[in-house]
């Protein structure tokens, strides 16, 4: 199942110009800080402009796949990105090919409308790429992966000196201590992550919620909630804000 949203606001008229002499491209968008710097770092590239974010979210939670965070937030994230948002529906405990089938069919959809590149904030797992070049090749496109193989420790530091803030909306508690959840990254999550932990949390040590940065309008207003464990992962809660109630 598919749900296509549009944009709340009209496209500024530098970026209609734009939209005429690029190539269209799908980004896979998690709402987390490394699809926030891939896509911070293809909008600097004027050959590309992005046709819609691509986003899957968990049947019956309204949340976003893996990270958990609610589908109102995803929402207000693309709306201060000013770009389309293109969801995909899938169950819990979601296998292998009902996931494929449903991301076929809606790539299927920006095929037609002559996409034929789909980019990812993946930043150094082979196996992973791999596997999404292989699903895309079978319907003719190819995969653009903005930050591969830069260092991580570089793509933070790089994360604060673009004024990005993020908030760590899950952590795996078999790598991380369970405070880290609902933490922001800030100098001290990172001074305080062990030093087996990847600072950019590549092998799925936490997963975060991107709420500002140079590629957003204007931030986006989240507190934390409740905080729980679900088989080993333990998710915060985050939650829209009223913007009255950060002034």
């Amino acid at each position: 199942m598919q749900h296509w949203r549009a944009p709340s606001k009209q496209v500024p008229y530098h970026l209609e110009i734009l939209l005429t002499t690029s190539e269209p491209i799908l980004f896979c968008w998690s709402g987390g800080k490394d699809s926030a710097m891939a896509l911070h770092t293809l909008l600097q590239q004027k050959q590309f402009h992005v046709a819609a974010l691509l986003t899957t979210v968990t049947e019956g939670y309204d949340r976003i796949a893996m990270h958990g965070v609610r589908r109102e937030l995803l929402h207000r994230q693309a709306d201060s990105l000013h770009l389309p948002l293109h969801e995909v529906s899938i169950p819990p405990h979601c296998v292998n090919p009902i996931y494929e089938a449903r991301m076929e069919q809606a790539l299927r959809l920006f095929y037609c409308q002559a996409v034929r590149k789909v980019a990812f904030g993946d930043i150094f797992l082979e196996d992973l790429r791999a596997y999404r070049e292989k699903n895309l090749a079978r319907i003719c496109m190819t995969a653009l992966f903005p930050i591969w193989k830069r260092n991580t420790r570089e793509l933070i530091r790089y994360f604060h000196e673009q004024h990005f803030r993020a908030i760590a909306a899950c952590v795996d508690s078999k790598v991380l201590d369970p405070s880290f959840a609902g933490r922001e990254l800030n100098e001290s999550f990172f001074r305080d992550l062990p030093p087996h932990a990847d600072p950019c949390g590549e092998n799925g040590e936490f997963h975060t919620f991107v709420f500002d940065g140079p590629i957003f309008q204007s931030p986006i207003p989240v507190r934390t909630g409740e905080v729980v464990n679900r088989d080993g992962f333990v998710f915060c809660d985050l939650l829209p804000q009223l913007e009255e109630a950060t002034k």
